[in-house]
């Protein structure tokens, strides 16, 4: 149990320190010049609102600053926390951005489905991909999203949490029943999925509580940070103590003797028809 705990703490933690970036346009190809305004109002360095019970009008204006035509095939809005998608949305909008020149598109962003996909702060971007589904630019914005406690994202916190518990519960016992390394550096490797873990579920909580966004330069120092914490608490877990050996020696079922009781005087003839007491 507790090897397939460490093993789903160190999945997700490789998923955020490895995620993978999109594709970028071919070389050669000036990324697009990207605005996107939300009911009227720029997204760019600010946090908007999305709301599964409301549908939202996005207007996009791109701006080509290359000598040759960029073709749009799709318009992607997704939310990405610990680098993992909880949501995307990909709408069908073709039209073409002629060299040096801008385009604008506006469009109905509907959202409904949001309400189980996620909850709370989560980073946020809005892409513009070719046929070939590379990025011909985009921008990123933060979105309170207005879900629900139980959908993915809030159920993969709940998740988190409980590996987080159970990796805690397993170390402690080991540590309470003295079943540690003693080597000290291998105690502080037995708790660190641990640390890992509750880094995780901090980053989930605060951003499902609207405090802070999981971002990457918020994510790593947390995640690192709870990590070293328990690793230190790992190596300053006390040296187990083995077993104390037992101070009498058992015969048969309910009768124990004294090892003093069997030296013999060397002057004397032992009694061979003594029995031992029963």
């Amino acid at each position: 149990m507790g090897r397939l705990i460490a093993a789903a703490v160190a999945l997700v933690t490789a998923a955020l320190l490895l995620g993978a970036s999109p594709a970028v346009a071919q070389d050669g190809d000036d990324p697009l010049r990207v605005t996107v305004t939300l009911d009227g109002r720029d997204i760019t360095g600010r946090t908007v609102e999305l709301d599964p019970a409301k549908t939202a009008e996005l207007t996009i204006t791109a701006t080509n600053p290359g000598s040759k035509a960029q073709k749009v095939r799709l318009v992607r809005v997704s939310g990405v926390a610990l680098a993992l998608t909880f949501f995307a949305y990909d709408t069908t909008l073709p039209f073409e951005v002629p060299a040096r020149g801008r385009t604008s598109r506006t469009f109905p962003l509907d959202v409904r489905d949001l309400k189980g996909q996620a909850i709370g702060l989560l980073p946020t971007s809005v892409t513009l991909l070719d046929e070939e589904r590379n990025v011909l630019g985009g921008v990123e914005t933060v979105a309170d999203v207005k879900g629900s406690f139980w959908s993915v994202y809030g159920v993969f916190g709940l998740a988190m949490l409980v590996l987080t518990a159970l990796t805690w519960a397993t170390a402690l016992v080991a540590l309470a029943r003295h079943r540690l390394s003693p080597n000290r550096f291998r105690r502080a490797l037995r708790f660190l999925p641990a640390g890992i873990g509750t880094g995780l579920v901090a980053v989930v909580t605060l951003s499902v509580l609207r405090l802070v966004p999981p971002e990457v330069e918020v994510e790593i120092p947390i995640v690192l940070g709870a990590a070293a914490i328990a690793m230190v608490l790992g190596f300053l877990t006390p040296h187990p103590v083995p077993d104390a050996a037992p101070a009498e020696q058992q015969v048969g079922d309910n009768t124990t003797m004294d090892l003093n009781t069997m030296f013999v005087d060397p002057g004397k003839t032992p009694d061979t028809t003594k029995r031992w007491p029963e």
